[in-house]
């Protein structure tokens, strides 16, 4: 035995990464292991009762996870791992949500105490409805989602075998005449279909409207689109109308600016959430036509109601799309029993090799304070210290030096401070776009930094996400959210399309040293670390020789 793992009691797996085997134990592990930690030498999965529900869901069994480990194992698989390992699979789906001509829907087991146990339990039980017989009990439609939730939670995740209504059909279908589904693509669409519901896990860059707009026309039914914001689903209709037989008189948009329902719907979580005198009237969006099918954009991101309202929509089918199922809530299980389960998850990495995403470097910089601003830091309550190091004074200097020893490149600044922004901004004489930029205006900074008649954009957080700058090739990161790791990956996703001439991305992050910048920079760092992305350290003073 001489396998790249180290399988141990503890439930983490290391991965020696230079070992022949490794790619193909990388590929085997990744339906039922999260990868925690990914520096030069030794990768960290974890093995979890989600990440074990989650390969159930798509087919997998213990049989086939214990063949894994143990083939690929160094040294002898620990026994006690291995059943629990088993066990922990077999509670998914000793539950089961059925529809049932009678009494709608029922929750259903082979094993009468299960549902002794449910039904003393504080939170499900009120849930429940009326005991059918010693295997069944009938459960209040509407509860068909809180319910999942739970039971995810007292560790008896539900098998929902309930279907879906089929929603109001509607004729779409992918053009396909200059461009085709590339193989990934086509496979997560199969593996979401497959499922019913769930969720793609497909990096920034790798197409995954395109995968949605594959789900439209499996679907063929109206389709309601939930997104970040307008400018993101106005690239959703743009790119609807470009690879499907959709039309422009057959998408809407429900956002702040209109508030249009056709048979293909893009609206915006923002307009969703609102409450309008204490109700949340976009659930009017909700019921206003029968939906075929709802896709959740950059689903990690669903705000609490619109989770609350996920559950009031379980019957129509659900298709989740993120670059990383990341949330600093850990709500991850949220999204496993409201959208789906995991149905597809490709590595960031494997499809740079494969040249479906730019080749990235990551570097981060590290400024000190002045004396004057070590002082205010030292000084400042807890709440405003993050803000004075993330916005050292030092940082302008070094966008400066970054943007000469990269020129002609189109560059994007990126923080979350408003004053730091507009500071270099003003600075380096480029335009700022942030929150309170109109949306007309945005659309227009951003369709001339993709003519390239702006070589260089500041922008805060509202460009995260669904934000299509195919020719980005630099990115600096001035100041970001705390330590969100989501966050990170999203704006390094900014930079991740194939470039046209092949050139490498360069995204920077500046950190002032000694302060809690540099604390939350470790953090962020964390998912692009699991995808295999390496930080090199460069002081300051140190760039003119870069």
């Amino acid at each position: 035995m001489n396998g790249p793992l180290i399988v141990q009691s503890d439930k983490t797996v290391l991965l020696e990464v230079d070992h022949e085997l490794a790619d193909a134990a990388r590929a085997a592990l990744a339906p039922f292991a999260e990868l925690e930690r990914a520096p030069e030498h030794i990768h960290t999965y974890r093995i979890t009762p989600l990440a074990l529900w989650n390969a159930r869901a798509a087919g997998f069994d213990a049989e086939q996870v214990v063949d894994v480990l143990e083939t690929y194992s160094r040294f002898p698989v620990p026994q006690a791992l291995l059943i629990d390992v088993a066990e922990t699979m077999s509670r998914y789906g000793r539950v089961r949500l059925q529809a049932h001509p009678a009494h709608g829907l029922i929750l259903e087991s082979d094993e009468p105490a299960i549902l002794v146990e449910l039904e003393r339990h504080k939170k499900v039980g009120g849930m429940l409805g009326a005991r059918i017989d010693g295997n069944t009990i009938a459960v209040p439609p509407s509860e068909r989602g809180r319910l999942k939730q739970e039971l995810l939670k007292v560790g008896w995740p539900a098998e929902d075998l309930a279907g879906y209504v089929d929603g109001e059909s509607h004729p779409i279908a992918l053009t396909e005449d200059d461009w085709h589904l590339r193989d990934y693509q086509q496979y997560a669409a199969d593996s979401f279909w497959a499922g019913g519901s769930g969720v793609v896990v497909l990096p920034c860059g790798a197409g995954k409207t395109v995968v949605g707009a594959a789900a439209m026309s499996k679907a063929q039914a109206t389709t309601l689109i939930l997104v970040t914001n307008t400018v993101a689903g106005r690239q959703w209709r743009d790119e609807l109308l470009k690879r499907t037989t959709l039309t422009e008189n057959e998408i809407g948009e429900y956002s702040g600016e209109k508030k249009e329902i056709k048979p293909v719907t893009i609206a915006t979580y923002q307009v969703v959430t609102r409450k309008t005198k204490g109700e949340y009237r976009a659930l009017e969006l909700f019921d206003s036509r029968d939906w075929g099918l709802i896709i959740y954009d950059e689903v990690h991101l669903l705000p609490a109601p619109v989770f609350r309202m996920t559950s009031d929509l379980q019957s129509r089918r659900r298709l989740g799309l993120t670059a990383t199922l990341v949330r600093e809530d850990g709500a991850e299980g949220d999204v496993f029993s409201l959208i789906g389960p995991k149905r597809y998850d490709a590595p960031w990495k494997e499809l740079e090799q494969q040249g479906f995403i730019a080749t990235a470097d990551c570097v981060e910089v590290r400024v000190d304070l002045r004396p004057e601003e070590r002082m205010l830091y030292a000084t400042a309550q807890p709440r405003d210290r993050y803000r004075i190091a993330a916005s050292a004074e030092a940082k302008d200097h070094v966008v400066e030096t970054l943007l000469k020893q990269h020129e002609g490149q189109q560059a994007l600044i990126i923080g979350g401070y408003l004053e730091q922004l507009e500071g270099i901004g003003k600075r380096i004489g480029a335009p700022v776009i942030h929150g309170k930029t109109s949306n007309a205006k945005r659309e227009k900074l951003f369709q001339q930094f993709r003519d390239g008649e702006i070589h260089t954009l500041v922008v805060s957080k509202v460009a995260n996400f669904s934000i299509d700058l195919p020719e980005a090739a630099l990115a600096i990161q001035v100041s970001g959210t705390f330590g969100s790791r989501q966050e990170e990956a999203q704006r390094l996703g900014r930079l991740l399309r194939p470039k046209s001439d092949g050139r490498e991305a360069h995204f920077y992050t500046l950190v002032t040293r000694d302060t809690l910048d540099a604390e939350y920079a470790v953090h962020r760092q964390r998912f692009l670390a699991e995808q295999g992305y390496a930080y090199r350290l460069v002081d300051a003073l140190d760039l003119e020789e870069l």
